[in-house]
């Protein structure tokens, strides 16, 4: 090794002793007398000091010539420093330098090698290998590192056995779009990269591998946000003779386990939440449960509530028509914000009002220091009506009703995103406050009215609700069967999923046929599961963790961007490389694509 101690180990009781670091120079100060040098690498930083009549001149010259990012090999002896740093570990020591080499010199680079940076993401993107030097992405990336250890260590002593699958698989219809690959060696026909293992995974149940887990590459072409990416990392799981009671206990003790070896903290027990749960209080079937602030319906017209008090009416009749035609008029407490001036509302008017949400409009009841209620709509609703609103919310002075109305699943859906602006403004979604949970007894099905036809709401191999699978029988019921599903959610973000699978041919194949798949279809697409499942297929079953998603959480990051060595940007580009882009005419006519498909 070139160095004998790293740039963030040295400390006063290596004093006296010859030492020699290797690093890039973070920066250079010149007093004249005396010159210091900080030399950082990926353990931290280190002061070098140089000075006059102590150092030869030939070196002092030498290090004046340094420029940040030069690389270099010094040799020295370790120093107590003068005058101490007690914000870095070595900040008590300094090394009186007695030789220096430089490995590299370094251009200026385009943007400081900082904590605080003057670069842009579009900059920093582009010079990805300097931002990686940053302190917060090494640290990032050393607790993704940190993560993915305390899986495999959990995992390997619940007997689960590490499995590599396929990357180079078929494409299927179900889910979203596949990355494909063309074969250079079965012309005209492509491979898919996939989505996920999934039926690898459960292949391997069949194949007699109870227990199998992977931390694995999974690719979507997709439309990106800040926690999407169009390659990403699941840590993916599944077991045999299982049912769910069985995948959440033995996957809440891994997050347990993830939370105290990471974080330091004990979570508990999580506890569980239906998803008609979830959609009644929180309008999401991922709920942010870091603060209460549950939905309150004034009037429920759905032709199926799914439970009976929902029915409740206290708005109707008073001839407001926006109340009079809406479906559903919903709406949150949000407590002690009476203050709120009309300035602050008009805002959350026009946030409710955006495309992406979907209102058309906020009506607001504060609740006055005396007990009564003034409304927006006080030319439609005397004191005494109001005041039913107010026993509703279970509201008290100073308190500010924020209520939303129009078709069901559009408000919920509207009255979630102002749920979390509130929250956010009101200071309850705290990143170092963490509440997790299990939402459970999802829909099996849902319909799709453009396509006229049912489609899975986790994937084509979930599990019916035992008690539920005769409702696939009549055309009625269908969308009442419930999925043996399971999702984990932290802090509003679904970090894991996963199912009870169909390991009978039969009822899998009913499966196929419900969501429009024909005979042939199926077999040509599916058949080597369904031939399986005639193998003695055992019961099985298994989650994924988002463990890009999983990894910004505990990093307190908004965007996994942060938590991925080399991401891609919103355009799905990796602008260090310029990926994606043209190949050859050559290499198209070797993969048999027609050159005219060549851009530029």
């Amino acid at each position: 090794m070139l160095r004998t101690h790293t740039c963030g180990e040295l400390r006063l009781e290596h004093a006296g002793q010859s030492v020699t670091l290797c690093g890039w120079v973070q920066r250079t100060r010149d007093k004249g007398g005396i010159l210091w040098i900080d030399l950082r690498d990926r353990y931290g930083l280190t002061q070098l000091a140089l000075e006059e009549g102590v150092e030869t001149a030939e070196v002092r010259e030498q290090a004046r010539q340094l420029g940040r990012e030069f690389v270099l090999c010094v040799t020295g002896k370790v120093a107590e420093r003068h005058s101490k740093n007690d914000k870095m570990p070595t900040g008590n020591i300094e090394i009186r330098v007695e030789k220096l080499d430089v490995l590299n010199p370094a251009k200026l680079p385009p943007f400081l090698i900082e904590d605080d940076t003057d670069g842009g993401d579009d900059l920093r993107m582009k010079y990805r290998y300097l931002d990686l030097r940053r302190s917060p992405v090494r640290r990032n990336l050393e607790l993704r590192h940190r993560v993915a250890q305390a899986t495999r260590r959990f995992l390997d002593g619940q007997e689960f056995i590490e499995v590599e699958t396929p990357v180079l698989i078929k494409s299927t219809p179900e889910g979203a779009r596949d990355f494909v690959v063309p074969s250079r060696m079965n012309p005209g026909e492509f491979y898919a990269l996939p989505q996920s293992p999934q039926t690898f995974k459960q292949l391997l149940m069949v194949s007699g591998f109870d227990r199998y887990f992977q931390i694995v590459k999974c690719f979507r072409d997709e439309d990106l946000r800040a926690d999407r990416q169009p390659e990403f990392t699941q840590i993916d799981c599944e077991m045999s003779f299982v049912e769910q009671e069985d995948i959440l206990r033995t996957f809440e003790g891994l997050v347990q386990y993830l939370f105290k070896e990471v974080k330091g903290l004990e979570i508990g027990m999580l506890p569980r939440m239906t998803y008609a749960d979830a959609m009644r209080f929180y309008g999401n079937d991922k709920p942010d449960t870091r603060f209460e602030m549950k939905f309150v319906e004034l009037k429920n017209a759905e032709k199926t509530p799914p439970t009976a008090d929902q029915t409740q009416d206290i708005v109707s009749g008073y001839s407001f028509p926006v109340f009079e035609s809406a479906e559903l008029v919903v709406g949150i407490n949000a407590i002690n914000s009476a203050v709120y001036t009309r300035k602050q509302l008009d805002e959350l008017t026009e946030f409710v009002k955006r495309p992406q949400i979907g209102a058309t409009g906020l009506i607001y009841a504060r609740v006055e220091a005396d007990g009564s209620v003034k409304s927006s709509v006080d030319k439609f609703y005397a004191q005494e009506v109001l005041q039913q609103w107010k026993a509703a919310f279970n509201a008290a002075p100073g308190d500010l009703l924020l209520i939303l109305a129009g078709e069901a699943n559009r408000t919920r859906k509207a009255l979630s995103e102002l749920r979390l602006e509130i929250g956010q403004r009101m200071g309850l979604r705290n990143k170092d406050t963490f509440s997790p949970l299990w939402v459970v007894d999802f829909p099996l099905l849902e319909f799709n009215e453009e396509e006229n036809r049912y489609f899975a709401m986790h994937h084509p191999f979930t599990s019916p609700k035992p008690e539920d699978i005769a409702l696939l029988d009549n055309p009625q019921t269908i969308g009442q069967v419930r999925a043996n599903a399971y999702d984990m959610v932290i802090n509003g973000v679904e970090v894991g999923g996963g199912s009870i699978r169909i390991h009978d041919r039969t009822v899998q194949a009913r499966m196929f046929s419900l969501l429009g798949f024909s005979d042939e279809e199926a077999q040509a697409q599916f058949g080597f599961l369904l031939d399986a499942f005639e193998y003695g297929a055992p019961p099985h079953g298994g989650i994924a963790f988002g463990f890009d998603r999983l990894c910004s959480l505990f990093g307190g990051a908004d965007s996994i961007r942060d938590f991925i060595a080399f991401p891609k940007n919103n355009s799905g580009r990796d602008v260090m490389i310029d990926s994606p882009s043209p190949i050859s005419g050559g290499q198209l006519k070797e993969l048999s694509i027609a050159t005219a498909v060549v851009g530029k």
